[in-house]
């Protein structure tokens, strides 16, 4: 990690999803997909997918708190999946895909636990999002890397990433 840049670990369904959408921010200075949350030690991409291992899809946002901060951090989150469904975001269906924030210490998951409250209100459902402290973050296989960015005439990439994309760039003005 870059000398004065923070992380965090987010899941929102698809990684390659995650990984296009904050790619897009200034003071995001590098996303990297992989797994956690889950009791499989270095875990394969066909073994989350199992759901068997108890990991989600992740990213690890490193970021440069002054150009983007925490609480911005979450916001892009937050508006670019639904945090109220439970095991699933659109047709990806399973435990892999859960709304899942890993937070690192207790300053970080206080301030997580505030945003949310915060925006409680904003959804008809009740946040789905699994809070959990950190253990240990599995980068992906590197197949999975810059996956849109080196993709983005797969199908999945235009039907899925391309349309959530769209969506975040004009709720933040990008």
């Amino acid at each position: 990690m870059a000398t004065g840049t923070k992380s965090i670990v987010l899941g929102g369904g698809c990684f390659w999803c995650t990984q296009a959408v904050f790619d897009m921010f200034k003071g995001v200075v590098k996303t990297t997909p992989g797994y956690a949350g889950g009791h499989t030690k270095n875990p394969t991409y066909e073994q989350v997918c199992s759901g068997t291992t108890g990991h989600a899809e992740v990213i690890q946002v490193e970021y440069e708190p002054e150009a983007i901060g925490l609480e911005k951090i979450l916001e892009v989150f937050f508006a670019s999946h639904d945090p109220t469904l439970v095991n699933r975001q659109g047709a990806d269906l399973g435990s892999q895909y859960r709304s899942i924030i890993l937070y690192k210490n207790e300053a970080q998951r206080m301030a997580i636990d505030a945003y949310i409250k915060k925006i409680a209100g904003n959804y008809r459902k009740p946040i789905a999002t699994e809070l959990k402290k950190l253990d240990k973050f599995y980068p992906s296989e590197g197949y999975h890397m810059e996956y849109y960015k080196n993709n983005p005439y797969a199908p999945y990439c235009m039907l899925v990433i391309r349309p959530k994309i769209n969506k975040v760039r004009k709720a933040f003005d990008l």
